[in-house]
């Protein structure tokens, strides 16, 4: 350089003498030959209004971990309750005198609830952040199962479906968060086991929900003791509930004080004045790897939301009176997927292929879905079990990987909004297929019902296959890399060339 103050050159555009540089997007070149040919890496620094670059220092904070933890345990509370009905139908079935389809209703309103509110839900994310989100879930959750300890008795079956409804909006506030969670806390290399583990705890408490509910409510025939069965389980929920929400309000926090990765530090640049919801969604909504992954994710999602719903159904249908194996058996498949979403999250994190590892899950629950739908029948118990843990490890451990798929190719859109309309096309698909394959197994039996999921997962899974896979935030993390080995050289007395250019 020929002074201590004198600029680096301009190049690649006529900036020079432009008295409002500082205000413009800089683009770092790191040139190399290839090929007697220049290879340029580019990285988008954006500038705040004093000319500072807002490239900052990224650190990982222990805390990150509870976090993570803590989000895992109130979703776990709040998904035991949406199989907490259907898995023990038919004992409800006679409590409440009602019908099974009805009972079918107190998991489906699960799905029914998600689909109006999930945009206003999203955009309060959006607006408001991870705390405030955490402290309206766990408080919907903890007032749902209060309401439902008052339920317990045979013609108050209106009020324990105005527990569930509460319970089922406080899960609006829940599913999207886990790749929020993971992208606000977690580094580059961690993200995809950090949303495992916070989809994790969904799937734990879905199997929990198979396990617990047919040990607690045995199938008694004196409708007091019954009720008191009833009432033991409601009153265990509300405790954990109403202990997870304090812990929400003491210790919860919205985001740490650095980012832990450069992509995040450039989203914190973003001032609310220049983020539009509204744009947003219509982003999204034009980006068409992004549409078939909705669309792919909402039959795989929603042919594992009809089999959990009716699992009870089908499994009494072949084996009367074993009501406990049908909690087990639900047991298996969410044990299988938990193990599934945490090998994927890390297979993810070191091999960074999303598209085939999305596609060989996708082609592999449909096969899953084939063997048990042909093996359900066959009369003996220990196959059912090994056959829905197969299917379970593929079908549930495709869950994050949806998540994380989908993060990728809509960066830098806010996680929590993709994962909103990813959720939300599971629940659509989930009621279709809870109720085409409940009329399906009434009239043609347990075989044809599943064999019409077979047909939606085959669909899917050639879907899935013309997905583009465009990385958008790995482009970003691996820019934000080139630009400090840039910067690091510039440190060393080289030049650093700027350009602007469209």
């Amino acid at each position: 350089m020929s002074g201590e103050n004198e600029k680096p050159s301009l190049v690649y555009g006529e900036i020079k003498d432009n008295p409002n540089v500082l205000d413009l997007e800089k683009i770092t070149i790191m040139k190399s030959a290839v090929d007697s040919e220049d290879v340029r890496m580019e990285h988008k620094i954006r500038l705040n209004q004093n000319g500072d670059d807002t490239n900052q220092t990224i650190k990982l904070y222990k805390r990150r971990w509870f976090i993570v933890l803590l989000f895992s345990s109130y979703s776990l509370c709040n998904s035991f309750q949406w199989i907490q009905y259907g898995i023990i139908n038919n004992i409800f079935m006679r409590f409440y005198g009602v019908e099974s389809f009805t009972i079918d209703w107190m998991s489906m309103i699960y799905m029914l609830t998600y689909i109006p509110f999930i945009f206003p839900v999203t955009w309060l994310l959006d607006k408001k952040g991870l705390r405030v989100i955490a402290l309206v879930a766990t408080a919907m959750n903890c007032a749902g199962t209060w309401i439902k300890v008052t339920s317990v008795r045979p013609n108050l079956f209106a009020v324990t479906m105005l527990g569930q409804f509460c319970c089922s909006l406080a899960q609006v506030f829940i599913l999207g968060m886990p790749s929020k969670i993971a992208s606000v806390w977690f580094g580059s290399e961690e993200v995809s086991t950090a949303c495992s583990i916070g989809v994790f705890g969904n799937q734990l408490g879905i199997a929990i929900g198979f396990l617990v509910p047919p040990i607690l409510v045995p199938n008694v025939e004196d409708m007091d003791q019954l009720a008191y069965h009833i009432s033991i389980m409601f009153y265990i929920t509300a405790g954990v509930a109403t202990l997870l929400f304090l812990l929400v309000v003491m210790v919860f926090q919205e985001r740490p004080e650095l980012p832990p990765t450069q992509a995040q530090a450039t989203a914190r640049c973003i001032s609310p004045e220049q983020y539009s919801y509204t744009a947003s969604i219509l982003r999204l909504l034009r980006n068409k790897p992004f549409l078939l992954l909705i669309l792919t994710y909402g039959l795989n999602v929603g042919c594992f939301y009809a089999v959990g719903t009716l699992l009870n159904r089908m499994i009494i249908e072949h084996y009367p009176g074993e009501e406990l194996n049908a909690g087990r058996i639900g047991l298996t498949i969410i044990i299988a997927g938990m193990v599934g979403s945490l090998i994927c999250g890390i297979w993810l994190d070191r091999t960074k292929t999303y598209k085939q590892t999305t596609l060989t899950v996708y082609i592999m629950s449909f096969v899953g879905m084939l063997v048990y739908a042909f093996t359900l029948s066959l009369g003996h118990l220990w196959v059912v079990f090994l056959t829905a843990g197969a299917l379970g490890f593929f079908m549930t451990g495709y869950l994050p990987l949806g998540f994380e798929f989908g993060v990728e190719l809509t960066y830098p859109e806010c996680e929590g909004t993709s994962s909103g309309l990813l959720n939300c096309s599971a629940q659509v698909f989930g009621i279709m297929f809870t109720i085409c394959q409940g009329k399906i197994i009434d009239n043609y039996g347990t075989l044809a019902g599943n064999i019409f999921l077979c047909v939606f997962l085959f669909i899917g899974s050639v879907l899935t296959g013309f997905i583009k896979s465009d990385l958008q935030r790995q482009k970003a993390n691996q820019l934000a890399k080139a630009a400090d080995d840039c910067r690091m050289n510039a440190g060393a007395g080289q030049d650093i060339l700027f350009v602007t250019h469209d």
